[in-house]
């Protein structure tokens, strides 16, 4: 297994509506983030809102996707389901579109106990194509993956590592600790906050969704943090703060982060700011109020 390494954009999934993807801004928004530098793609994720899309919808984002980067980068392609055979029958279909690993997070709605954790990805490992990454994200599915689990799995021979979105520092640091003896298991940071923070202590790389945005700005976080610029880094680290205070706080939903990063990548030009039902895009001020942001940040003009 390759180690993925560096800055892989949780990338959106661009929609016309519910049942079909904006294609052409689907290939807009793969061009702007690979001309940022960035070093792969991770598909139907939490920002791509991979449990509402129908399943034609999600296969089509990864055949289409997989046409567009053409193996220029390595893709990830998001299995979660609750239903076990669904996760098999997408990680075969990515990997007959070239995607290069899989990642999941537990089953949502009953939640597992760690042991249920162990015996499911090891269920998962053992029978799926592809490299399978470990996706904590306890805010939406309502349980975290142990770190003793986490070391556990990481025994594997096909697990390669671990997304964390917790948002919890110790935690990660806890797994990077536990597992800094084992070079080929991945550890990759999710809220993009902490991203230089834990790359500078040896973490190999961050899912930031404000890449779909600004992908060379992340790319260039990434690069100090291993080069040990710690100047650079305070002063990229500042342009990712200001992105995150400007943009993913607006209104009041759950979805603002998603919602805020569609609007913008509309603003932008780049692909349509349509949500999965039952979510809507932002009304005409919060639209208007991200376009203001936009300017500030310097993505946009004042006219």
């Amino acid at each position: 297994m390759k180690l993925i390494k560096g800055v892989v954009p949780p990338m959106v999934t661009p929609l016309v509506d519910n049942e079909h993807l904006d294609e052409r801004g689907l290939e807009r928004l793969v061009e702007h983030v690979l001309a940022g530098g960035v070093h792969g793609l991770f598909l139907l994720g939490t920002t791509g809102e991979a449990p509402d899309l129908p399943y034609e919808v999600r296969r089509r984002l990864v055949q289409r996707t997989s046409e567009i980067v053409a193996g220029r980068v390595p893709i990830l392609v998001g299995v979660t389901d609750t239903v076990f055979t669904e996760s098999l029958k997408l990680a075969e279909f990515a990997k007959a579109c070239g995607a290069a690993g899989l990642v999941a997070a537990p089953p949502y709605y009953f939640a597992a106990g760690q042991p249920e954790l162990v015996d499911y990805y090891t269920r998962l490992a053992d029978r799926v194509p592809l490299p399978l990454y470990l996706y904590n994200m306890p805010s939406q599915v309502k349980v975290s993956i142990a770190v003793q689990t986490v070391v556990e799995l990481a025994k594997h021979p096909n697990v390669a590592g671990l997304k964390d979105s917790s948002g919890n520092i110790g935690y990660f640091n806890a797994c990077r600790y536990a597992l800094r003896n084992d070079p080929d298991f991945a550890i990759l940071m999710g809220p993009e906050e902490a991203m230089g923070e834990v790359v500078l202590m040896g973490a190999d790389g961050g899912v930031a969704g404000g890449a779909n945005l600004f992908p060379k700005t992340f790319v260039d976080l990434y690069d100090a943090a291993v080069a040990k610029d710690v100047d650079r880094v305070r002063e990229l680290q500042e342009r990712v703060m200001r992105v995150s205070s400007l943009i993913y706080g607006i209104g009041h939903h759950n979805s603002s982060f998603v919602k805020g990063v569609k609007c913008a990548l509309s603003l932008m030009g780049i692909c349509s700011d349509v949500l999965a039902a039952p979510r809507e895009p932002f009304n005409a001020r919060d639209r208007e109020l991200v376009r203001e942001r936009l300017v500030e940040l310097g993505a946009l003009s004042a006219q």
